[in-house]
């Protein structure tokens, strides 16, 4: 063979090689970083694709030391590369980013944001805050079902329990014992029926009394906001403390956008109390925009309802506040027997609470949200 004959097929083994470095590249693509929820390509998780024939080597950086999701990570890039037409070996030769990659990584993912919350009023998040003016209603519950509901019909959710003194949404949604895993200064918060989330309950003991005052309070709900990377979100959903505290009037200021929805039982007594919260959210500037009754009595087998707790405390709030009742929920066995297993109700079929969330969840995907305080990229001429 000449030497031109050499050269002609080096520079076509060259661009074969090129051709499947680039198919291999696409494939790797597919593969999302199950915390970031974005493709490793995208996020500088992939600095190297090395090929020989038809032997493909992988430089696969992750984001820290001990990813928790190293091995579902690499089980995919190997998978992803070995399904490339061309390629009969995959090495894949895993890594940890250097300090300067992780940081410039934290800052592409905030948006170059130097400080503060992406949750601002003229961001595409709708944020709903989920309060109550008493304990032992069941606003958790609500939240924690409205969450993975919203999730189910194609929506982007991420759940914030703001209930710090009460934390329970981790039991809930199951994922108790579940710690957020931090990349930089950022972290990232654990999944659960696929909505991201965070509670001061992955970061103590389970049996551990929190009992902060105001300011430590503050900085707490202020740093689940700012550090925590809940990625690109359709809603925002807040479990609130019940009552009209710290707390209250810390989300108020730091979203005083967000829209409320107020949960009572049918007695008087909470609904009396249920009115306060929803005071406190309008003195901050929040939206409330209707009413959820819960424990709205017991189906009896005739068909009968059993009022156990009374009636009428929803209509009554919703009167005062000038806003619809939303939903109505049951009393239902199946509704405890979920939130003590970590399934909520909404993923079961023939439950009457599951389905009355279920439409709960549907209205208020369907309500959209409203254009106030937000920047419509307008100008006159």
């Amino acid at each position: 063979m000449t030497r031109g004959a050499d050269a002609r097929v080096t520079a076509s083994e060259s661009a074969a090689a090129d051709t499947l470095q680039r198919a291999v590249r696409q494939a790797l693509a597919t593969v999302i970083d199950p915390e970031i929820r974005r493709p490793i390509t995208e996020l500088d998780m992939v600095p190297g694709i090395h090929v020989d024939g038809d032997h493909v080597s992988i430089d696969l950086q992750l984001t820290i030391v001990g990813c928790p999701a190293a091995t579902s990570i690499e089980r995919d890039v190997r998978a992803a590369a070995a399904g490339v037409s061309g390629v009969a070996e995959v090495d894949v030769r895993v890594g940890v980013m250097d300090a300067a990659t992780r940081e410039a990584l934290v800052a592409r993912l905030r948006g170059n944001r130097p400080s503060g919350h992406p949750f601002t009023a003229d961001s595409l998040t709708r944020v709903i805050a989920v309060t109550s003016g008493k304990g032992g209603v069941g606003k958790s519950t609500i939240t924690a079902n409205l969450a993975v509901a919203m999730a189910r019909q194609g929506l982007r959710v991420g759940l914030l329990d703001a209930d710090v003194f009460g934390f329970s949404i981790p039991a809930l949604l199951g994922i108790e014992g579940a710690k957020p895993t931090r990349v930089g200064d950022m972290i990232m918060p654990p999944r659960a029926h696929d909505v991201a989330v965070i509670s001061i309950g992955m970061f103590v003991d389970a049996r551990t009394a929190v009992s902060w005052r105001g300011p430590m309070l503050h900085r707490t709900v202020q740093q689940f906001l700012t550090d925590v990377h809940f990625g690109d979100l359709d809603v925002l959903l807040l479990d609130m403390p019940p009552g009209t505290g710290d707390v209250a009037i810390s989300i108020g200021q730091l979203l005083p956008h967000a829209e409320v929805l107020v949960v009572t039982t049918p007695q008087k007594a909470a609904a009396d109390v249920a009115e306060r919260s929803a005071i406190v959210a309008r003195q901050t500037g929040q939206t409330v925009i209707g009413v959820v009754e819960n424990m709205a009595g017991l189906p009896q087998p005739d068909g009968s309802v059993l009022e156990l707790f009374g009636s009428g405390g929803g209509d009554e709030t919703a009167a005062r506040l000038e806003v619809p009742v939303l939903a109505r929920v049951p009393l239902s066995v199946a509704l405890r027997e979920g939130g003590d297993a970590g399934e909520p109700v909404v993923l079961r079929e023939g439950d009457a609470a599951g389905a009355e969330l279920v439409r709960l969840a549907t209205q208020l995907v369907a309500r959209g949200r409203g254009l106030a305080g937000r920047k419509l990229g307008l100008s006159p001429r």
